[in-house]
């Protein structure tokens, strides 16, 4: 990923919450040879904006961090920013869990959890482009 100096809604920004990676696993290929790769997977949580029909929404979910094709391991799985600024793919972008328009609600169907996505997504999108309190951003891949 990219650490983005400004906010570019086309670049398709996220803002991540850097104390929430997961780190799954990280293994080695044809180890010891000129072929050798190393395969990483990992989530973080996320907060991104998206333009359709020009609406501006807010989403909250996760980012899935792989990558199949590193020359050199990640040397401390645990350091997000480390994590973050290896060549890792994901194309797919982030698995959203809650979506805010300012008037509509998509996401979880539990009052709670409507309440937890609502609190964050509202404060947002009403601060819009500014990066969430908690969250590191602008990252892009």
């Amino acid at each position: 990923m990219i650490r983005a100096e400004r906010f570019l809604i086309s670049h398709k920004p996220f803002a991540v919450n850097l104390s929430t990676l997961d780190s799954d696993k990280q293994t080695a290929q044809n180890e010891g040879t000129e072929h050798e790769r190393h395969h990483y997977r990992g989530r973080i949580a996320a907060v991104w904006f998206r333009r359709r029909r020009g609406t501006t929404y807010a989403c909250l979910g996760s980012l899935k961090l792989w990558s199949h094709n590193l020359r050199q391991p990640i040397a401390d799985t645990t350091d997000p920013v480390q994590v973050l600024s290896a060549d890792l793919d994901s194309r797919y972008g982030g698995d959203c869990y809650g979506r805010w328009d300012g008037e509509r609600y998509w996401g979880s169907q539990k009052p709670f959890e409507q309440d937890l996505h609502l609190a964050l997504l509202e404060s947002t999108l009403a601060n819009y482009p500014a990066v969430p309190d908690g969250y590191d951003g602008w990252w892009r891949f």
